[in-house]
Protein backbone atom coordinates (compact mmCIF):
# COMPACT_ATOMS: atom_id res chain seq x y z
CA UNK A 1 0.00 0.00 0.00
CA UNK A 2 0.84 3.56 -0.53
CA UNK A 3 1.97 6.01 1.86
CA UNK A 4 -0.61 8.32 0.69
CA UNK A 5 -3.39 5.89 1.03
CA UNK A 6 -2.05 4.21 4.06
CA UNK A 7 -2.52 7.69 5.53
CA UNK A 8 -5.77 8.59 4.43
CA UNK A 9 -7.09 5.50 5.87
CA UNK A 10 -5.71 5.44 9.10
CA UNK A 11 -6.89 9.20 9.45
CA UNK A 12 -10.24 8.33 8.38
CA UNK A 13 -10.26 6.21 12.00
CA UNK A 14 -12.36 7.57 14.66
CA UNK A 15 -10.09 9.17 16.52
CA UNK A 16 -9.05 8.67 20.56
CA UNK A 17 -11.19 10.24 22.68
CA UNK A 18 -8.19 11.08 25.09
CA UNK A 19 -10.86 11.01 28.31
CA UNK A 20 -8.23 10.00 30.72
CA UNK A 21 -5.34 12.37 31.46
CA UNK A 22 -4.27 9.78 34.15
CA UNK A 23 -3.20 7.60 31.06
CA UNK A 24 -1.20 10.11 28.95
CA UNK A 25 -3.40 9.35 26.13
CA UNK A 26 -2.61 11.47 22.82
CA UNK A 27 -3.56 10.53 19.60
CA UNK A 28 -1.25 9.39 16.66
CA UNK A 29 -1.92 11.32 13.80
CA UNK A 30 -2.56 9.48 10.72
CA UNK A 31 0.58 10.74 8.56
CA UNK A 32 3.10 9.67 11.71
CA UNK A 33 1.52 6.13 12.09
CA UNK A 34 1.03 5.58 8.23
CA UNK A 35 5.41 6.99 7.96
CA UNK A 36 6.03 4.69 10.90
CA UNK A 37 4.23 1.67 10.34
CA UNK A 38 5.52 1.57 6.91
CA UNK A 39 8.81 1.32 8.22
CA UNK A 40 7.99 -1.34 10.56
CA UNK A 41 6.82 -3.15 7.71
CA UNK A 42 10.20 -2.52 5.22
CA UNK A 43 12.87 -3.36 8.18
CA UNK A 44 10.43 -7.03 9.97
CA UNK A 45 7.50 -7.65 7.66
CA UNK A 46 3.92 -7.92 8.46
CA UNK A 47 3.02 -10.70 6.52
CA UNK A 48 2.44 -13.88 8.16
CA UNK A 49 3.17 -11.99 11.72
CA UNK A 50 1.55 -11.67 14.83
CA UNK A 51 1.71 -7.92 16.15
CA UNK A 52 0.23 -6.70 19.46
CA UNK A 53 -0.51 -3.15 19.80
CA UNK A 54 -0.30 -2.15 23.65
CA UNK A 55 -1.74 0.61 24.99
CA UNK A 56 -3.48 0.51 21.73
CA UNK A 57 -5.70 4.15 22.13
CA UNK A 58 -7.80 3.99 19.12
CA UNK A 59 -6.21 1.23 17.17
CA UNK A 60 -4.16 3.48 14.55
CA UNK A 61 -1.03 1.12 14.77
CA UNK A 62 -2.76 -2.21 14.72
CA UNK A 63 -5.27 -1.47 12.38
CA UNK A 64 -1.86 0.32 10.16
CA UNK A 65 -0.69 -3.46 10.80
CA UNK A 66 -3.60 -5.19 9.64
CA UNK A 67 -3.57 -2.80 6.14
CA UNK A 68 -0.17 -4.26 5.35
CA UNK A 69 -1.14 -7.58 5.81
CA UNK A 70 -0.65 -8.48 9.46
CA UNK A 71 -1.81 -12.57 10.28
CA UNK A 72 -2.94 -11.00 13.29
CA UNK A 73 -3.54 -8.44 15.46
CA UNK A 74 -4.03 -7.92 19.08
CA UNK A 75 -5.40 -4.61 20.51
CA UNK A 76 -4.65 -4.03 24.53
CA UNK A 77 -6.38 -1.21 26.08
CA UNK A 78 -7.05 -0.61 29.45
CA UNK A 79 -9.67 2.46 28.92
CA UNK A 80 -13.10 1.33 27.87
CA UNK A 81 -14.29 4.81 25.90
CA UNK A 82 -11.34 3.76 23.70
CA UNK A 83 -11.94 -0.07 23.46
CA UNK A 84 -15.41 0.60 22.36
CA UNK A 85 -13.77 3.32 19.54
CA UNK A 86 -11.23 0.23 18.53
CA UNK A 87 -14.30 -2.03 17.65
CA UNK A 88 -16.05 0.93 15.83
CA UNK A 89 -12.88 1.25 13.46
CA UNK A 90 -12.49 -2.23 13.13
CA UNK A 91 -15.80 -2.65 11.95
CA UNK A 92 -15.51 -0.01 9.60
CA UNK A 93 -12.63 -1.96 7.93
CA UNK A 94 -15.33 -4.91 7.05
CA UNK A 95 -15.29 -8.76 8.21
CA UNK A 96 -11.99 -9.70 6.73
CA UNK A 97 -10.05 -7.15 8.48
CA UNK A 98 -12.08 -7.79 11.78
CA UNK A 99 -11.43 -11.71 11.37
CA UNK A 100 -7.51 -11.30 11.94
CA UNK A 101 -8.51 -9.34 14.59
CA UNK A 102 -9.00 -9.70 18.42
CA UNK A 103 -9.48 -6.39 20.93
CA UNK A 104 -8.52 -7.64 24.49
CA UNK A 105 -9.50 -5.08 27.18
CA UNK A 106 -6.51 -5.21 29.92
CA UNK A 107 -4.39 -3.24 32.01
CA UNK A 108 -0.77 -3.74 31.24
CA UNK A 109 1.17 -4.69 34.05
CA UNK A 110 -1.52 -5.56 36.16
CA UNK A 111 -3.25 -8.19 33.56
CA UNK A 112 -2.25 -11.14 32.18
CA UNK A 113 -1.31 -10.16 28.30
CA UNK A 114 -1.02 -12.40 25.85
CA UNK A 115 3.19 -11.82 24.63
CA UNK A 116 4.01 -15.63 24.01
CA UNK A 117 3.32 -15.92 20.28
CA UNK A 118 3.85 -12.57 19.20
CA UNK A 119 6.51 -11.63 16.65
CA UNK A 120 6.07 -7.92 16.48
CA UNK A 121 5.00 -5.34 19.64
CA UNK A 122 4.06 -1.68 18.26
CA UNK A 123 3.19 1.01 21.29
CA UNK A 124 2.81 4.53 21.73
CA UNK A 125 3.13 4.22 25.73
CA UNK A 126 3.00 6.76 28.03
CA UNK A 127 6.10 8.81 28.71
CA UNK A 128 5.49 9.13 32.18
CA UNK A 129 4.43 12.77 32.48
CA UNK A 130 2.12 12.37 34.85
CA UNK A 131 3.03 9.53 36.48
CA UNK A 132 6.70 9.23 37.26
CA UNK A 133 7.86 6.04 35.38
CA UNK A 134 4.37 5.04 33.72
CA UNK A 135 6.12 3.62 30.93
CA UNK A 136 7.94 1.10 32.70
CA UNK A 137 5.13 -1.57 32.64
CA UNK A 138 4.78 -1.83 29.29
CA UNK A 139 8.55 -1.83 28.03
CA UNK A 140 10.03 -4.60 30.74
CA UNK A 141 6.38 -6.65 29.41
CA UNK A 142 7.73 -6.29 26.24
CA UNK A 143 10.84 -7.11 26.53
CA UNK A 144 9.80 -10.47 28.92
CA UNK A 145 8.44 -11.32 25.71
CA UNK A 146 9.12 -13.85 22.80
CA UNK A 147 8.83 -11.42 20.42
CA UNK A 148 10.94 -10.68 17.34
CA UNK A 149 11.32 -7.33 17.24
CA UNK A 150 9.56 -3.93 19.64
CA UNK A 151 8.80 -0.44 18.23
CA UNK A 152 8.19 1.90 20.62
CA UNK A 153 7.25 5.90 19.98
CA UNK A 154 8.76 7.70 22.56
CA UNK A 155 10.15 11.02 23.54
CA UNK A 156 13.30 12.39 22.12
CA UNK A 157 15.00 12.95 25.38
CA UNK A 158 14.34 9.70 27.17
CA UNK A 159 17.38 8.48 27.64
CA UNK A 160 16.46 4.78 29.88
CA UNK A 161 15.00 2.89 26.88
CA UNK A 162 18.30 1.44 25.36
CA UNK A 163 19.92 0.96 29.04
CA UNK A 164 16.39 -0.67 29.99
CA UNK A 165 16.83 -2.95 26.30
CA UNK A 166 20.11 -3.94 26.95
CA UNK A 167 19.77 -4.91 30.66
CA UNK A 168 16.80 -7.18 29.11
CA UNK A 169 19.26 -8.76 26.35
CA UNK A 170 17.92 -6.33 23.58
CA UNK A 171 19.98 -3.98 21.16
CA UNK A 172 18.30 -0.57 20.17
CA UNK A 173 18.26 0.99 17.25
CA UNK A 174 16.52 4.59 15.90
CA UNK A 175 13.95 4.31 12.92
CA UNK A 176 12.79 7.93 12.56
CA UNK A 177 13.03 10.93 14.60
CA UNK A 178 9.88 13.89 13.94
CA UNK A 179 7.30 15.74 15.67
CA UNK A 180 4.75 14.56 17.43
CA UNK A 181 1.68 17.36 17.54
CA UNK A 182 0.23 17.91 20.53
CA UNK A 183 -3.73 19.24 20.22
CA UNK A 184 -5.34 20.93 23.41
CA UNK A 185 -6.87 17.65 24.61
CA UNK A 186 -7.26 18.70 28.41
CA UNK A 187 -8.45 21.23 30.03
CA UNK A 188 -4.37 21.88 31.77
CA UNK A 189 -3.32 22.44 28.33
CA UNK A 190 -2.93 26.24 27.64
CA UNK A 191 -1.80 26.28 24.04
CA UNK A 192 -4.01 26.07 20.75
CA UNK A 193 -1.64 23.57 19.68
CA UNK A 194 2.06 22.23 20.84
CA UNK A 195 4.36 19.89 19.38
CA UNK A 196 7.01 17.81 20.81
CA UNK A 197 10.44 15.89 19.32
CA UNK A 198 9.97 12.38 19.16
CA UNK A 199 11.91 8.91 18.06
CA UNK A 200 10.99 5.85 17.10
CA UNK A 201 12.97 2.94 18.76
CA UNK A 202 13.55 -0.77 17.22
CA UNK A 203 14.29 -3.03 19.97
CA UNK A 204 16.05 -6.47 18.23
CA UNK A 205 17.73 -9.35 19.67
CA UNK A 206 20.70 -10.59 18.72
CA UNK A 207 21.74 -11.35 14.86
CA UNK A 208 18.47 -9.92 13.59
CA UNK A 209 19.77 -5.83 13.07
CA UNK A 210 18.29 -4.14 9.89
CA UNK A 211 19.22 -1.09 8.11
CA UNK A 212 16.86 1.54 9.83
CA UNK A 213 15.94 4.73 8.55
CA UNK A 214 17.00 7.53 10.69
CA UNK A 215 14.51 10.36 8.76
CA UNK A 216 12.52 12.96 9.41
CA UNK A 217 8.74 12.49 8.69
Amino acid sequence: MRPKHLAINLSKLTPHPCENVGLEQYATEGDLASYWMLAVDELDGFEQSTVVDMGAGNGILGIGALLLGADRVVFVETDPAALTVIESNLASLGNGMQARAEVLSATVGLDEVPLDDVDIIVMNPPWGVQREKADRVFLEAAFDSKATSIHVLHSDKATHLEPLAKEHGWDAETVLRTEFRLPPTYAHHAQRKGKTDVKCWRFFREGNARLAHDDEA
